[in-house]
Formats: C-alpha cells, structure tokens, sequence
C-alpha cells in the first residue's frame, strides 16, 4: 500500500493534494490557489500575487512520472522533462517540506465582487469544543436573522480546519465591498453590522467571550470576517494543518450541521488523518457544491 506522505519514498504532500483537488474543482473555480510552506525557522507562502496563479484544476496535471522525478531530483535537473504547468506545481507544492493549502476567497485583485463569505472562529486559548458551540449558535443566529436572510441568499458551508471552525456563506447573488464594509465588518460605529449583532448574541446564548473583529483578545473566541474581501486567503477543505515545520496536527473537512450539534465531535476530528480523509472523501466532498 503507498504512502499517502511517502507515495516513492520521500516526503512529498504533492500525493495527497493531487488525489483531493478533483472534489475541490467546482469549490475552487476560478479561484487562484496558495501554499504556505513550514520551514524550522520560517514560513512562505506562493500565491497568485507573488507568482504565476496557479488553479485548482491545473493540478490533472500531477502524474505518476512527475512524482517520481520529485522524490530524487531537484526542479533544475528535471524541468526539461515536464509539461504544461508541472514546474509551477512543484514551485508551489515543495517536495521534502509540508504545507498548509489555501486559496484567494474572492480572487487576488483587491476590488473585486464578493462571491462567499468568510468567518473563522478563532479561538486561540479557548478549546476546540468552545469552538464548536460558537460555531453552532452562530449558525442559529445566521439563519434566524429576518433582516439579513432579507437582504442575502445563500448556501451555508461549515468547515473544520483541523484545529477549529470556518464558516462560508455562498452567495446567490455577489455584493461589491461596500455591501460588505458596511454588514459584514467590524469595528466603532458600526450600528449595521451583522457579525458584530452575532457575536453578542454568541456571547450571550453560550456564556463564552465572543467578539467580533481580528485582534487577539485573551479568553475570547473571534469572530473574524476579515478574509472575506479580495485579496485575501482563506483554508481550503481538506488541507493539512500544520503545528510544526515536521508535524501536521489535523486535515480539513466540510462538517453537517447535524455533526457539529455532536458533543463528542471534536474528540474525533482531532484524530483524522490523510488516510481517513482520502478513505471517505467522497462522503466529505458531498458537503461541498
């Protein structure tokens, strides 16, 4: 059996990508893709803005020759023999490294329409079960809110990152930016401002310190929509996540409500690992339009 990390005998989560991107294509169209890669001492991060984009169904363009070239040669001995965009894909996706997997939410270019909405719970010293119950009465608040479901409709998307929760609003309509700055930011005088009204509703029905913005706040859990704007990133399901430049600590999966209403949920989450995933990804990819 092959190693989903080791496919020919060396690190290389170029494997596990290649064999998710199929289910992300519809999700993901469009959009430009992003790789943060975890060194000892630092990370970088190759995006659309730095470098050539890259799009999730450039990467049917991963075969088997490609990954063994990767597993003993550099990119300069080899480049001569790939093809289309295979040297792009081996500059974004390091061979011998991990790495994190993100996408452009709404495009690269600052400015542009707003397809999705963004919310990561981030609930830095809080636990992951926290997590959980701010996820879920957020999602109550969401879809309880007549002003709102008025104004916007939506496919929701719940998404575990592998240490806490995103929350998507897929949008049937686009909105331009000031839509946005004026219902779905944060900060003084915003009296319009939905995810702000959320947040204390939050707050209130779980008896956690819920706060809307993207300052870190000790013991609160927030509620940051900050990525949602063009020209920001965002986690893509089923990327690993990574506590250390030799240790991923969680994958990526789209979750049910149903789920996320499991007390015991993230007990289990924390334990997936690539293999679970790439075992039951059809399952995860039906949460997913």
């Amino acid at each position: 059996m092959i190693d989903i990390l080791k496919p020919f005998g060396s690190l290389d989560c170029l494997y596990y990508y290649g064999k998710i991107s199929r289910k992300l294509e519809k999700f993901l169209k469009g959009k430009e893709i992003a790789t943060k890669t975890v060194l000892k001492d630092f990370s970088f991060l190759k995006r659309g803005s730095n470098s050539a984009p890259l799009y999730i169904q450039d990467l049917r363009q991963i075969d088997e020759k490609m990954l063994k070239l990767r597993a003993k040669h550099g990119l300069g001995e080899v480049e001569s023999e790939l093809k289309g965009k295979q040297a792009l894909i081996w500059r974004y996706f390091v061979p011998r490294k991990i790495m994190n997997f993100f996408y452009a939410c709404n495009g690269e270019k600052q400015g542009k329409p707003i397809d999705r909405v963004f919310i990561d719970i981030d609930r830095q010293n809080n636990t992951s079960g926290d997590a959980r119950k701010v996820a879920l009465s957020l999602i109550k608040q969401i879809k309880s809110d007549e002003k709102f479901n008025k104004m916007l409709k939506y496919k929701l998307i719940i998404l575990w990152t592998g240490s806490s929760f995103h929350i998507y609003l897929l949008l049937a309509r686009k909105i331009n930016l000031d839509f946005y700055n004026k219902y779905l930011s944060y900060g003084k005088k915003k009296q319009d401002s939905f995810i702000m009204k959320w947040a204390s509703a939050v707050g209130k029905e779980t008896g956690i310190m819920v706060k809307a913005g993207h300052e870190k706040i000790k013991d609160a859990i927030i509620l940051d929509s900050s990525n949602t704007p063009s020209g920001k990133l965002a986690r893509a399901p089923f990327s690993l996540h990574i506590k250390a430049y030799n240790e991923i600590d969680g994958v990526a999966v789209p979750l049910s409500e149903k789920e996320l209403r499991d007390k015991n949920l993230t007990s289990r989450l924390r334990k997936l690992t690539p293999e679970n995933v790439l075992k039951n990804l059809n399952s995860y990819a039906r949460l997913l339009p």
